[in-house]
């Protein structure tokens, strides 16, 4: 029914701070909130309150993750935290309470609710935010046995052994099995399976159970867009669909996201508006998740403030890429090995048809505590040749001119957002 953006990419692959520059238009280093640790500030500006003060109605169901209470809405009913998916407690402005049943037909349940209840006269904004599909990947128990006695397809890198990438990279610890607990695929790991043989086997575990708290995300999205339908107002509403950040399916033999790789990178982006988005179209160009707020304050007739660091992409949307949009994008993670995954902190420039990527080897911290540092190291990949980055061509003499003209790029891009190089 409208567009699907191929190329829409998080500066900060990680929940807390990816929400943040959905809301604030910036960069971590802009925001404050750089790792989960962090809160984002009730008194930084930000879309919804933009939109609340042009006149829309706004409401914020489901994960928050941001610590502090929501700005800028109306009416708020938020998951603690990361939330339960089994009767969740939820938060509203009267307090906590506990709701029976599974959480994301609970989150559809209070976002139906709040449409049913809006005032007509004014136009509307909800963000409407799932907890699934995150780990530990509980299903509703009416999707317990879907897909019971099939084999899901293996990604074609499932087995990867990370022979010449960055060594900071090898020893991150998101590897399906090597890495994954008796909570994530909900029975005991067999002691006799190690390495390729127990990736095989909890790879099974692990993406059906995702898969099946997916169906229930499929199940509430269609609720909700029959609701429009059904309202009369499907024809005015824009409808967006997209995520915090993308997620390893066990691509590289890995679940979770933070590194710069194309599935933790890219977020999905499906976007409907009749009448100006035309139906089955789809997007190649660069948008970011700073961006989002300056495309949705652009669409309700508002100026987005100077402080905002994204750029609306509405044009883009139908049809008319602007001459002198994005080549190029910087990303950067500053959980430097942090809990258990041991992702290093990195940064790096995504082009079309490459990427060059900087672990910088900088212990940070983190509440306090000194993390371990990690040894300097790049990668370099052929987007167009190499899109599932197998091959690391940094010390390719043959692409020393590349390395070179994108370490350039790197420099701009980072003086561009206003960071500090490592």
């Amino acid at each position: 029914g409208g567009m699907r953006m191929n190329n829409v990419f998080c500066t900060n692959s990680i929940c807390t701070p990816s929400r943040a520059a959905i809301l604030t238009g910036q960069y971590s280093h802009k925001n404050g909130v750089y790792t989960l640790a962090d809160q984002l500030d009730p008194k930084r500006n930000q879309v919804a309150k933009e939109l609340q003060s042009a006149g829309y109605q706004t409401a914020m169901i489901g994960k928050w993750h941001l610590v502090t209470e929501p700005q800028g809405f109306d009416y708020w009913n938020i998951l603690p935290g990361q939330g339960v998916y089994y009767d969740p407690v939820f938060i509203d402005r009267t307090g906590k309470k506990k709701h029976e049943g599974y959480c994301t037909d609970l989150i559809a349940d209070f976002s139906l609710d709040w449409l049913k209840k809006r005032d007509r006269a004014k136009p509307f904004f909800l963000m409407c935010h799932h907890k699934a599909p995150h780990r530990p990947w509980d299903p509703a128990p009416k999707y317990a046995k879907l897909f019971d006695g099939q084999t899901i397809p293996e990604p074609d890198n499932l087995y990867d052994h990370y022979e010449g990438k960055a060594k900071s990279v090898a020893d991150v610890k998101m590897r399906v099995g090597e890495d994954s607990n008796q909570r994530d695929v909900k029975r005991p790991l067999p002691a006799d399976l190690k390495g390729d043989a127990l990736r095989k086997w909890a790879y099974q575990y692990y993406i059906k159970d995702y898969l099946r708290c997916i169906q229930s995300v499929d199940d509430n999205v269609g609720r909700m867009l029959d609701y429009l339908d059904q309202d009369g107002s499907a024809g005015d509403t824009i409808v967006i669909y997209t995520s915090d950040q993308g997620f390893f399916l066990g691509d590289h033999g890995w679940y979770d996201k933070r590194l710069m790789y194309e599935e933790s990178l890219r977020m999905p982006f499906l976007v409907r508006y009749p009448g100006a988005i035309r139906p089955g179209s789809v997007n190649g160009d660069i948008a970011l998740n700073v961006d989002f707020a300056p495309t949705f304050l652009d669409y309700a007739g508002s100026k987005a403030p100077a402080e905002m660091q994204g750029r609306s992409f509405r044009a883009n949307l139908e049809g008319r890429t602007p001459k002198n949009w994005r080549q190029s994008m910087y990303y950067r993670y500053w959980m430097h090995n942090s809990n258990d995954h041991h992702v290093p902190g990195h940064y790096g420039v995504r082009t079309k048809d490459w990427k060059l990527i900087y672990y910088y080897g900088k212990p940070l911290s983190m509440k306090g505590a000194q993390e371990p540092a990690t040894e300097p190291d790049w990668e370099l990949f052929d987007m167009k040749r190499d899109p599932r980055e197998m091959k690391n061509l940094y010390r390719d003499p043959a692409h020393a001119g590349t390395v070179k003209k994108l370490q350039a790029e790197l420099d701009r891009l980072q003086q561009e957002a206003g960071d500090q190089p490592a």
